[in-house]
């Protein structure tokens, strides 16, 4: 019958006590939570509201899931059991965790690694014991008996070296040290919440209460499935869902990472962000004193247009010389990654010698960190002994020498200069993007079918003609993908400036590398503004969902191809 399923396979009695202390367990569960979730409002008024919040709707949870499990393992239905399990694995890590956190045995690894080092002899006693072991293995069909002493010596070997091994590390200093941390209620608690859920749920887990409520084999293969996943979904929520939505309730606050300040502003943020004032000028020299309110707009740019001047300011220029630096950026940077990179995969696909060498070399730049590289380039672009300057010099030298000329040597002052600090940024970023971009040009052009350059060429068509009508059209996908990348990559521009551009503040000569993370960073990791940087960080997040989505039109319209 459904929903009785242990009328059609009865279970023993220990079974159905199990089920019903099961069901008495997340009664109890549900009411403690959904009276709990009221606690924050009451005696917690001086916390944050996030923290209010975020405990309230973790309690609603664990009472939603309790109910459930409740409800539906009374029933004697699948259903019941998936919620327990979920709600109980759950809080067993809470208490778990909780509870290892509040013993110290986080910070206790740092005393595990000052004595781990005399330990370690004691791991070639249990590999030794594994190899003894691994050695009787030869007599299993001849002499058996040989075979189990060999295993009984091999065990033997190895749990006295990994006894030892513990004990080198450190063992009962450090048991005796965790026993003195119960001096308190709150680890006892947590130890009892650990046992308690573990209890549920093995009771949950047996084979017979599976039975009893009437799980199939794709209900087992989905709860382990499950199961294996949870460390990826947990961290996924704990350090990924969760923080991005912390932000977004962050960036309608004032939050203040030093002093606690969370009071709610709603759109301030985003309005102190965009907002701009447009006054006309009397004369192209005007001072921005007198045409806007300094005192709270800072002069953005001025320009003419018929004949009458234009001043904007911006309440946060800075924010707008961000914006510009990496829309620049991006506007350059990534044609002159992605573009080279096309040709240059046309060029290695062919079957010339040493092709496999080149692949490797052009990839080499973007496997090497962002850090190196750009510790690397700083020297490059050094004015007085940089390769680059040096390569420059001599060459006007020998031009002159040569044609008896005048030629001038600019010295470039790369990483100093507002006109080319940018620059240099983006031939740096170019240079290292190009290998990845190579690789996947590359891989999509290996899926082209060979028949259609075979019958091109007997129609007469040449290798551009096939570049341009064949390889370029085909690889829309492709070309897509290696765009929407290099774009949100160059959108995230950080640190490439942040290392290359070595000033403080950072940003570079008269802001002229200032990117949009790089301003993020500073007002929320150096002014501690932790709220106005989640705005500035859900603003690049709209610009760039809003190029990727466009990007995706694009290319299910076939503009690529």
């Amino acid at each position: 019958m459904k929903g009785n399923p242990s009328s059609a396979n009865p279970t023993d009695h220990r079974t159905h006590i199990l089920l019903r202390l099961a069901v008495i367990w997340h009664i109890l569960l549900a009411l403690g939570s959904s009276a709990g979730a009221s606690i924050p409002w009451i005696i917690g008024q001086g916390q944050p509201l996030w923290q209010r919040l975020l405990i309230s709707v973790l309690l609603i949870f664990i009472t939603a899931f309790s109910g459930l499990a409740a409800y539906f393992t009374s029933r004697r239905e699948h259903r019941g059991r998936a919620f327990s399990l979920v709600t109980n694995y759950l809080g067993f890590l809470f208490c778990f965790i909780g509870g290892m956190s509040d013993l110290g045995v986080f910070t206790g690894i740092d005393s595990f690694g000052n004595t781990f080092g005399r330990a370690i002899p004691y791991l070639g006693g249990i590999f030794a014991g594994y190899l003894i072991g691994a050695f009787g293995d030869r007599y299993e069909e001849k002499h058996p008996g040989r075979q189990a002493a060999f295993r009984r010596v091999g065990k033997v070997v190895m749990m006295v070296s990994a006894a030892g091994f513990l004990l080198a590390a450190g063992l009962i200093p450090g048991v005796i040290a965790l026993l003195k941390r119960f001096d308190t209620l709150l680890p006892f608690l947590f130890l009892i919440g650990s046992i308690l859920f573990g209890v549920m749920i093995w009771a949950l887990w047996r084979k017979d209460s599976a039975d009893a409520l009437g799980a199939k084999n794709v209900h087992e293969e989905m709860l382990n499935g499950l199961l294996f996943l949870s460390p990826n979904l947990l961290g996924f929520l704990l350090f990924f869902a969760g923080p991005l939505l912390l932000s977004f309730y962050f960036s309608f606050t004032n939050y203040d990472a030093t002093t606690k300040i969370s009071d709610w502003v709603g759109l301030n943020n985003y309005a102190k962000l965009f907002n701009l004032t447009i006054s006309p000028l009397a004369s192209a020299n005007q001072p921005a004193t007198e045409a806007i309110d300094t005192l709270v707009y800072s002069e953005l740019t001025r320009f003419s247009i018929g004949g009458k001047g234009i001043i904007i300011g911006a309440e946060d220029k800075l924010f707008w010389i961000a914006l510009r630096n990496t829309i620049v950026f991006c506007l350059l940077a990534v044609p002159l990654s992605v573009i080279p990179a096309l040709f240059l995969a046309n060029l290695l696909n062919s079957k010339l010698p040493g092709m496999k060498f080149f692949r490797a070399v052009y990839f080499l730049p973007s496997v090497a960190a962002v850090v190196g590289v750009a510790l690397i380039w700083q020297w490059l672009y050094n004015a007085a002994v940089g390769s680059i300057n040096f390569t420059i010099t001599s060459t006007i030298v020998f031009i002159n020498d040569l044609f008896h000329a005048s030629v001038i040597d600019p010295q470039i002052r790369w990483l100093s200069d507002t006109n080319t600090a940018l620059l240099a940024v983006i031939i740096m970023s170019a240079w290292q993007w190009i290998g990845f971009d190579t690789v996947l040009f590359l891989a999509g052009m290996q899926n082209i079918p060979k028949e259609l350059y075979e019958a091109a060429t007997v129609d007469g068509a040449g290798k551009w003609a096939q570049f341009r009508r064949i390889t370029i059209p085909l690889l829309a996908p492709t070309t897509f993908f290696v765009v929407t990348t290099a774009i949100i990559n160059a959108l995230q521009l950080f640190e490439q400036v942040y290392v290359l551009i070595n000033t403080e503040p950072p940003g570079g000569p008269a802001n002229s590398t200032l990117s949009l993370v790089l301003y993020l960073y500073i007002k929320g990791f150096q002014r501690f503004q932790q709220g106005y940087a989640s705005a500035v960080a859900w603003v690049l997040f709209i610009v760039i969902f809003g190029i990727t989505l466009l990007q995706y039109r694009r290319q299910r319209g076939g503009t690529y191809a």
